[in-house]
């Protein structure tokens, strides 16, 4: 039986964990332990190309050394293609899946921008243009507008077919969109929470239409706030984002359990001390919106 509180830490393995990565992680394990819920750990590998060696091994050990505990087994989604072609698979049949032969660049030519990145203008919508061969899926958004209330930012709403377009499901070079995979996954494992960083804030409203079309219950979403470096662009391996040291694991997560607006005690020094204060003391709703600069 699926528990009253179940959550996950979904890192892609395309560096080591940084500052706003291990934030995430312990905003969501701190959010899941003071519920009596659980917390499992997903590997979100579907994108080979932008991958870096053995860092799916690094990540977990990373996680070990600074005291992470989860359940189950490490799932990986290069191990789940099959489930990722049989909801695109249910939503054709359904009619709400269609193939595009769509290139960015004539999508770019001819649409506006909306909140991330060019507004698909239905090209291929009632069919592939004359001679046209396919080249990626795209789910059909029905029109209006989809709210959700978040745990920490509070009542979101978007126009997803106004603000995004149809999105991709399935991309032109064969990878599984996040979207989808997401999805798939999270309701494969009972997921009830999902708590993230803010920069997927604007993807959930198009992610709750695609749970709505497989049919799947909304899980409560939570969004922490981002950590940025000095020019205020989020930590990222394209942002040359440091790694975390474990050999100042202590240091780090006092760092990290600030940036999340709970200072421990001076007299809180190693590990084992920081856990047990944090878990007796974290509040999501103390979490504010703000987001945090590295080094602070």
């Amino acid at each position: 039986m699926t528990p009253a509180y179940r959550g996950r830490f979904a890192p892609s393995p395309t560096g080591r964990l940084h500052a706003g990565s291990l934030l995430t992680a312990v905003g969501s394990y701190l959010d899941a332990r003071v519920q009596g819920g659980e917390w499992w750990v997903r590997i979100e590998d579907l994108d080979p190309p932008r991958e870096m060696p053995g860092a799916s091994a690094d990540i977990l050990r990373t996680l070990e050394a600074f005291g992470f505990e989860w359940d189950g087994e490490v799932v990986y989604q290069h191990d789940r293609h099959p489930r990722y072609a049989a909801a695109l698979a249910q939503l054709v049949a359904s009619g709400d899946a269609y193939p595009c032969a769509c290139t960015r660049k004539e999508i770019a030519a001819v649409a506006r921008r909306g909140v991330d990145g060019h507004v698909y203008p239905g090209t291929c919508r009632d069919g592939l243009p004359a001679g046209r061969q396919p080249r990626a899926w795209r789910l059909r958004v029905p029109a209006g507008e989809v709210s959700f209330e978040d745990r920490v930012f509070g009542l979101q709403r978007q126009d997803v077919a106004q603000e995004v377009g149809d999105f991709v499901l399935k991309r032109a070079d064969g990878f599984w969109a996040y979207q989808l995979a997401v999805l798939v996954d999270d309701h494969a494992q009972g997921m009830t929470d999902v708590v993230r960083g803010a920069d997927l804030l604007d993807s959930t409203p198009r992610q709750l239409v695609l749970i709505d079309a497989l049919g799947h219950a909304r899980p409560r979403h939570a969004h922490l706030p981002l950590v940025c470096n000095a020019e205020g662009e989020k930590l990222s391996k394209q942002t040359l984002a440091p790694a975390i040291s474990i050999d100042h694991a202590a240091d780090e997560l006092r760092r990290a359990l600030c940036r999340l607006n709970h200072r421990p005690p001076a007299d809180c020094a190693g590990l084992d001390e920081l856990w047990a204060w944090a878990l007796a003391s974290f509040r999501l709703d103390r979490v504010g919106r703000t987001v945090q600069r590295d080094g602070v």
